[in-house]
């Protein structure tokens, strides 16, 4: 890749510091969490998960997994849930994977392999960073749920259920924030 190249990718990749995750906006939270900030809590979580499981897990591979699997939305935005009825999944796919074409050379196709680790859960790496970016929403509304009052949120834990995670020290968190969540709801 020349150095023009790699500011182009740099320059790229920083859109996503800037860029609302849409499905927080959608439903009334004024000043959401950046595309770049869920994948900053990915990685954290996903390095803490890597501690609990008992499969080897190359730290390298998830944090890079994790720092990437969000990249293709510098191109075509963070598309929100309810939108995906309107656009299939293999129509959302296909438009990340042609935003991952524009990386060039090997670094493209190194990315690449990365991300289809993540989408296509090949690795335990892909799968564990898979469970953290289902998890890091969660947690994150949570804390919305609690910092704003905003109980327009709930689809997101209607639409979750423990069978969603691969790995069980993800489905502890989630069972315990689950718990916790009840216990502040009730008056």
């Amino acid at each position: 890749m020349t150095p023009e190249q790699t500011l182009d990718l740099l320059l790229q990749a920083n859109l996503l510091k800037t860029m609302p995750r849409t499905g927080w906006l959608i439903r009334g939270i004024v000043q959401p969490e950046s595309v770049a900030e869920h994948s900053y809590g990915v990685a954290f979580l996903s390095l803490v998960l890597a501690q609990a499981v008992e499969e080897a897990i190359d730290r390298e591979k998830l944090l890079s997994i994790a720092l990437l699997h969000d990249l293709p939305e510098s191109h075509i935005t963070d598309i929100p849930y309810p939108a995906l009825r309107f656009i299939t999944p293999q129509a959302k796919r296909t438009a990340e994977e042609r935003a991952l074409e524009d990386i060039p050379g090997s670094l493209g196709d190194e990315f690449r392999q990365l991300w289809l680790d993540f989408e296509d859960r090949r690795t335990p790496e892909g799968r564990l960073v898979r469970d953290a970016d289902r998890l890091e929403l969660l947690i994150q509304a949570y804390i919305y749920e609690q910092s704003t009052g905003n109980r327009r949120l709930g689809e997101f834990w209607d639409n979750t259920d423990p069978t969603h995670f691969e790995y069980a020290a993800s489905r502890e968190i989630f069972a315990l924030l689950c718990r916790q969540r009840e216990k502040e709801r009730k008056p």
